[in-house]
Parts: structure tokens; C-alpha cells; sequence
């Protein structure tokens, strides 16, 4: 079992930059295929990024492609979403989640941990 928290989440500017966090409690965060999703109210929830066991293949949706940056520290039990470019958008509010399994997921439903999110904010 792992327990995810976010950070890192506010307001910036269009155009700006914003890193996102996520701490995982347990110790066998290796173990586990990490992803972000985002969600605005009345919206779906949307795949971001996700990330393999290792660090080394990495996924994104079509809308943050060469923007975002998903990364890892499994030493720290460490997950980061590297926000660049930020376009004016309906706020949303920022998860991590987690998964044990071999293949990447676009799927919310999939993943079987979630934290609580951040909310991200980005003005015009």
C-alpha cells in the first residue's frame, strides 16, 4: 500500500512555470507506475503523464506534450511533474496516483492509489 501527497500546486502567471511534487509513504515505491491527472469542475478527469518503475519511459497527453516533464526519485520516494509554457486554463485540480503493473495506463480507473491533488491556476 502507498499513501500519496502533493504539493506545489498555485497560481502563476501564462506563460510561466510550476513543479509539482508528490511524496509517497512505504518502501516499496519502486514497485509502482506513477501518473499525473488533472481535473476542472464538470470536467473528466484527464491523463497528464505517467511514469514507469525505473524512470526511464515516459508517457503525456496530447495537450501537455514538450511542456511537461514527469520525473522520479525513487531514493526519495519522489514524483515531479515539471510545468512550462502554462496556458490560461480553467483551474484544476492536480493528482498523483499509482499503480503496480507492467504497462502504462491513460486510465483513471486503473490506478489504485491517489493523493488528495493540488490545485493549479493559471491566469491570462
Amino acid at each position: 500500500q502507498v499513501q500519496l501527497v502533493e504539493s506545489g500546486g498555485g497560481l502563476v502567471q501564462t506563460g510561466g512555470s510550476l513543479r509539482l511534487s508528490c511524496s509517497a509513504s512505504g518502501r516499496t515505491f519502486s514497485s509502482y507506475r506513477m501518473a499525473w491527472f488533472r481535473q476542472s469542475p464538470g470536467k473528466e478527469r484527464e491523463f497528464v503523464a505517467a511514469i514507469n518503475q525505473n524512470g526511464v519511459s515516459a508517457e503525456y497527453g496530447d495537450s501537455v506534450k514538450g511542456r511537461f516533464t514527469i520525473s522520479r526519485d525513487n531514493a526519495i520516494n519522489k514524483v515531479y511533474l515539471e510545468m512550462n509554457s502554462l496556458r490560461p486554463e480553467k483551474a484544476a485540480v492536480y493528482s498523483c496516483a499509482a499503480v503496480i503493473r507492467y504497462s502504462v495506463s491513460y486510465v483513471p480507473g486503473d490506478y489504485n492509489y491517489w493523493g488528495q491533488g493540488t490545485q493549479v491556476t493559471v491566469s491570462s
